[in-house]
């Protein structure tokens, strides 16, 4: 027992605790449209397409939420809009913003004077470091999204599994998936800050992946996306506290090692069938 409730003797184990929780829930509950959509590469995408937002919050030594989440919804619509209004795919449309985004990210980082911000917090996660004013901030964030999530719940899977019959029975397709980028553009500011900005794509990924292994109805992976996601964050929480590990790797590799063990247990279930 000592084990277990030893690190949160100290508040920032606590403050660590809740964000990765709502980290380990909120990633796969998007993740799940994510990977049905086949959309993976815009979650890292937007994840790298947020430092220029990060490091305007910084320059105006606010919380990067303030500045992050805006910027994070405005790039989220904007790679939609690309993709329509151009012509071209909306693989390189992404490729494109995204690019574009993390280097003149990375340049107004080093043109910056007077803040002390290691580009590897950013780029890795540093959640033990997040402050009540965060909590508070994710804890608001997340409530926006599981308010869209309810509100578009119908829409967003219909226009998932068929856009043209969404289309046909009079469901505004752009608008729903602008609503769907708006909230991926919330979780991945969620999640930067406990997994990073590189490693947040594992989170919001690989648990929903895992629960598409196990699960046989759509709202199953949701809701077991959103278990793994958790067991996921809290277990490399404790990994890094004892293993004096980064957090943000020590989840992801969770999550991957509960992705493999699903994977074989699956392979195992469809040998046995096929004897």
């Amino acid at each position: 027992m000592d084990y277990l409730l030893d690190p949160f003797q100290y508040s920032f184990m606590v403050r660590a605790m809740i964000v990765s929780v709502l980290v380990g829930v909120m990633c796969p509950l998007l993740g799940a449209y994510v990977i049905t959509r086949g959309r993976a590469f815009m979650g890292d995408a937007l994840a790298h397409s947020v430092l220029p937002g990060m490091v305007v919050a910084f320059l105006l030594g606010i919380s990067p939420f303030f500045a992050a989440v805006p910027a994070g919804i405005v790039i989220a619509l904007l790679m939609g809009a690309v993709s329509r209004r151009t012509g071209i795919s909306e693989d390189t449309s992404i490729g494109i913003i995204f690019a574009g985004m993390f280097a003149l990210g990375l340049v107004m980082l080093s043109r910056a004077t007077g803040i002390n911000v290691d580009i590897e917090d950013l780029l890795l996660g540093q959640v033990l470091g997040v402050s009540q004013t965060d909590v508070f901030v994710s804890l608001g964030l997340t409530a926006v999204v599981l308010a869209g999530l309810y509100g578009f719940h119908r829409q967003l899977v219909y226009t998932t599994f068929d856009e043209v019959g969404a289309s046909v029975v009079g469901i505004k397709t752009s608008l729903v998936e602008y609503v769907l980028l708006a909230l991926l553009a919330l979780v991945i500011v969620i999640g930067i800050q406990a997994a990073g900005i590189v490693l947040v794509m594992a989170m919001l990924i690989t648990p929903a992946a895992t629960a598409y292994l196990l699960a046989r109805r759509f709202v199953e992976v949701m809701v077991i996306g959103a278990l793994v996601g958790a067991t996921s964050a809290v277990s490399g929480l404790y990994l890094s506290y004892y293993a004096d590990l980064p957090s943000g790797p020590a989840m992801a590799l969770v999550a991957t090692m509960l992705f493999a063990a699903a994977a074989v247990a699956k392979r195992g279930r469809m040998a046995r069938r096929a004897i």
